[in-house]
């Protein structure tokens, strides 16, 4: 399977050049500047349309406030062939996928919940995930502010994912300039922003077989 990563677009989704052929492209949330309805609807027909991907998948983040603010809306919203996860899970072709939008406070953005109540949206995660998507990353992998030069990461979900859930791979965005990709107890952890911390397109979308 063919999978392509993309994230933190933040309306400039069609600033993204070269999306290649896949059979799932997942979108790791922030798809919108300020989540209001008519930005969201805009990735919404745009992302629905990719030829390039057999199937759609996306979570939400901290700045797509219509998913926090009215759910009914946002998912009445969405088109048929593009799938919302948000503390859920689906399976293509025999591959389990798992994604929540949630994440640590981080300047009272959308879907902050505090450290110790955000355990239990890791616990909802199933040991069987093949591909994680959440909007955040895990403490220590590719999470590093500039603007706070400090890790911004979640250690419960570190903690979940190297022990219990041992997914083949993690992907989230959330901090821009930590775009990569890094190999961790045999986990493949993706930062997939394609804006930098300037708000600039600048990073390709990462392609991964597995």
């Amino acid at each position: 399977m063919k999978i392509v990563f993309i994230s933190d677009t933040h309306g400039d989704h069609k600033e993204i050049k070269n999306i290649p052929a896949c059979d799932v492209i997942v979108h790791a949330g922030d798809i919108s500047a300020l989540g209001s309805q008519q930005t969201i609807e805009y990735f919404l027909e745009w992302f629905s349309s990719l030829e390039q991907a057999k199937n759609k998948i996306f979570v939400a983040g901290n700045h797509d406030w219509l998913f926090q603010r009215n759910p009914p809306l946002a998912k009445s919203i969405i088109p048929s062939n593009v799938i919302y996860l948000q503390d859920s899970g689906c399976e293509i072709d025999g591959v389990k996928f798992w994604g929540t939008p949630v994440q640590l406070p981080f300047f009272n953005w959308a879907f902050n919940i505090p450290a110790d109540e955000i355990i239990k949206y890791w616990d909802m995660i199933p040991a069987d995930t093949d591909v994680l998507i959440t909007h955040s990353p895990p403490k220590g992998i590719m999470d590093i502010s500039r603007r706070g030069r400090e890790h911004t990461g979640s250690q419960s979900l570190y903690d979940q994912i190297v022990t219990r859930i041992k997914p083949k791979i993690h992907c989230f965005g959330h901090i821009h300039e930590g775009y990569g990709i890094q190999v961790v107890e045999d986990i493949t952890f993706i930062n997939a922003s394609n804006l930098n911390e300037d708000y600039a397109v600048a990073n390709p979308p990462i392609l991964i077989e597995i």
